[in-house]
């Protein structure tokens, strides 16, 4: 058995087409050939790589894809939405579509007699422009309510950002002074400690890290005082301040012994949680938002933020290089949405990331780092502020294990520790015995571990392999079998045939369109993410078609062939075969349509 491959059973083998013999003097000339066309193109080739620098071999993404853009001119006014007459266009020069009879002779056919937001919410919201709007127009063309449907309501979706808060960051009328406040003062902590160490470098290395480590964490708990009850840094802290310290040290999440689906970007979207969460996942975590278009007010990048009302415990994952301006998008996120947690990635590989000094980045600045940590951790005692990190930068040289002792003294809730380093990305398996190493290291900080986990096999051989690893965090694997989290908490294998996993498709496309919209945009949108989350699902290999089951995360599978056609659509790598599902679902796609998905899924 060769490492590294995929055993399928004999019945469902696919025999390799093999090469016809050829004749010696055939292979001579076959050599002759390809030698002089290999000695043609050498001095091409030898220009090419030396003209590619390292900062263009960019790794991780597809670049340049196409994406679907909907030409504004055909779209129709907001104002004309619920049906003829019912309201004016307040803006003279609106270039949408005003004519509602012939935007309706346009109009492509709906896509099905059912429209799934109104079945869920009673209300569509898109009305006339959306794809299945028979459902919910009356005779003269009005968009209807159902009789159940409660305007008084609670929304399904929370966060995102309103257009006043919007105006507000734009004029950058925002009230920061906490956060620059809180950075200063760290700025000040961070250079007193380091001060410490330089005085005492004299000392004996167990007793001055031990008094080191005592200090920083008592330095970060007086912060924490001082900011929430207004005193200045020297002033005395009585019994009345320190038991509010105890209370503060006490993280309101609790981040032991759970299932934590990963921050994903672009396929760790609200209904793709949603799917996640009905599987039992017990926290979940938006994709991945950077601190400057938060702080910018920028609607896309704000729409990360939102979060389902089935998401009972939730954070949001924030990224960039500059203390106050991730202070200022933490402090934005704690008073403007409702959230559980915030997470800091310091593990990013992008290479755009990486190049300005973010992501992974951060791992190797240190004194930057503290700074984030420690005033982050202390704008509220409510909401944890978490950090995800990588082994290292390099594959050779791990540093988790310096680090993540330092961020717990910094004041961070919880550390979650990915196995890999950033050089690695996910071509190597995740390293369970350096993340014990790590955990083991944490005093009352809860380490969560992350890492090639794709059945409940795998989770009891890491949390065996790491007993001081406090949850285990699931990423890839939940994308390739969102059903991981239930066979993890029973304890069992669960074998979906065909129709239960379409099934799980056409609830995946429901959810979609009632997040992104059941409009044109909308169906494109809800499309485009479900061609992305099946470049992933498509590695799921059936579980009565492994010779050795379970399946391994990094195996690449032997080729197969299915036991029905809707099976083999779905274990197709051929992104023309993930489209065809998209149709079964979402009706035809535009005319001159491609897809390519985003991230590289094939690291076995």
């Amino acid at each position: 058995m060769e490492p590294g491959i995929c055993y399928i059973k004999e019945e469902y083998l696919v025999p390799e087409n093999r090469k016809p013999t050829i004749s010696a003097e055939s292979a001579e000339q076959d050599n002759k050939r390809k030698s002089a066309e290999q000695n043609d193109n050498e001095v091409g080739k030898a220009q090419k790589y030396q003209k590619t620098s390292k900062k263009e071999r960019k790794r991780g993404q597809n670049k340049n894809r196409p994406v679907f853009k909907q030409d504004s001119a055909l779209s129709l006014c907001h104002s004309l939405m619920n049906g003829p007459d019912l309201e004016k266009c307040p803006h003279p020069n609106c270039r949408y579509v005003h004519d509602l009879t012939a935007y309706l002779a346009s109009k492509p056919e709906d896509l099905a007699e059912k429209c799934p937001v109104f079945d869920a919410l009673g209300y569509c919201a898109r009305g006339v422009t959306c794809r299945f709007a028979k459902a919910h127009l009356d005779a003269d063309g009005r968009n209807i309510k159902s009789s159940d449907y409660d305007e008084n309501k609670a929304r399904t979706s929370v966060n995102g950002i309103t257009s006043e808060l919007q105006v507000r960051l734009r004029k950058r009328e925002y009230d920061f002074t906490l956060c620059k406040e809180l950075v200063n003062k760290a700025d000040k902590l961070r250079d007193e400690r380091k001060k410490k160490l330089d005085n005492g470098a004299d000392k004996p290395e167990d007793e001055s890290n031990t008094t080191d480590t005592k200090d920083a964490a008592e330095e970060t708990a007086v912060l924490k005082i001082h900011i929430a009850t207004d005193k200045p840094l020297g002033a005395v802290v009585d019994d009345a301040d320190t038991a509010g310290r105890d209370a503060a040290r006490k993280p309101p999440v609790d981040f032991t012994e759970k299932l934590i689906l990963s921050p994903l970007t672009t396929v760790g979207n609200l209904p793709f949680r949603r799917i996640c969460k009905e599987f039992g996942a017990d926290i979940t975590c938006g994709e991945m938002a950077c601190a400057v278009p938060i702080v910018k007010g920028l609607t896309q990048e704000w729409a990360l933020t939102k979060r389902h009302i089935s998401e009972d415990v939730f954070g949001v994952q924030i990224c960039g290089n500059n203390p106050n301006i991730i202070a200022q998008a933490a402090q934005l996120l704690q008073e403007t949405t409702s959230i559980d947690y915030i997470d800091l990635n310091i593990g990013c590989p992008i290479e755009l990331i990486y190049q300005h000094g973010g992501g992974s980045a951060l791992m190797r600045r240190t004194n930057i780092l503290e700074t984030i940590v420690r005033s982050c951790s202390t704008l509220s005692s409510q909401i944890p502020f978490t950090v995800k990190m990588r082994t290292g930068v390099y594959a050779d040289k791990s540093v988790a294990h310096e680090l993540l002792p330092l961020v717990e003294e910094w004041g961070a809730a919880a550390v979650t520790l990915h196995g890999r380093s950033r050089e690695q990305r996910y071509t190597k398996s995740a390293n369970w015995q350096y993340i014990e190493e790590c955990a083991a290291k944490a005093k009352h900080m809860p380490v969560i571990g992350n890492g090639d986990i794709l059945n409940f096999e795998d989770y009891n051989e890491k949390r065996k392999m790491a007993p001081h690893v406090s949850s285990v965090m699931i990423g890839r694997g939940a994308l390739i079998k969102p059903w991981i989290f239930k066979e993890i908490k029973e304890q069992k294998p669960w074998n979906p045939n065909s129709s239960e996993r379409f099934e799980l498709l056409r609830k995946y496309v429901n959810y979609g369109l009632e997040h992104w919209g059941s409009d044109t945009k909308g169906v494109e949108n809800t499309r485009r993410f479900l061609l992305e989350w099946q470049s992933f699902l498509y590695r799921y290999i059936p579980y009565e078609l492994l010779a050795q089951p379970p399946q391994q995360i990094n195996q690449r599978p032997q080729k197969f062939r299915c036991r029905d056609e809707m099976e083999t659509l779905m274990s197709s790598p051929n992104s023309a075969d993930w489209v065809r599902l998209s149709e079964m679902l979402l009706g035809p796609v535009p005319v001159g349509f491609e897809f390519v998905p985003k991230h590289k899924a094939n690291a076995y």
